[in-house]
């Protein structure tokens, strides 16, 4: 997804010079313009939602981590009651 709006965004890069160097006729200028934007809503949008995704497994992970503890805190203390009444 990330590679194709990286395209998008050079193709609308491409038709605004294009536009600007060749004629200037305005619908075609509004309409690179408008391609170029849309593109890099889509690029941000992309890029924000990988992020988001990659902090969500990160908080998955330190939550398994934390429960882990827990259980291994806790057998430690139940082997520890179990040396002393011994």
């Amino acid at each position: 997804m990330l590679i194709w709006c990286s395209v998008l965004l050079f193709l609308g890069v491409t038709a605004f010079l294009d536009n600007l160097f060749t004629q200037n006729e305005i619908f075609r200028t509004i309409n690179s313009v408008l391609f170029m934007l849309v593109s890099l809503g889509l690029l941000v949008r992309t890029s924000t939602k990988k992020r988001i995704g990659r902090i969500e497994s990160y908080l998955e992970k330190i939550d398994e981590l934390e429960r882990q503890i827990k259980d291994l805190t806790q057998a430690g203390r139940s082997t520890q009651k179990t040396k002393v009444e011994v």
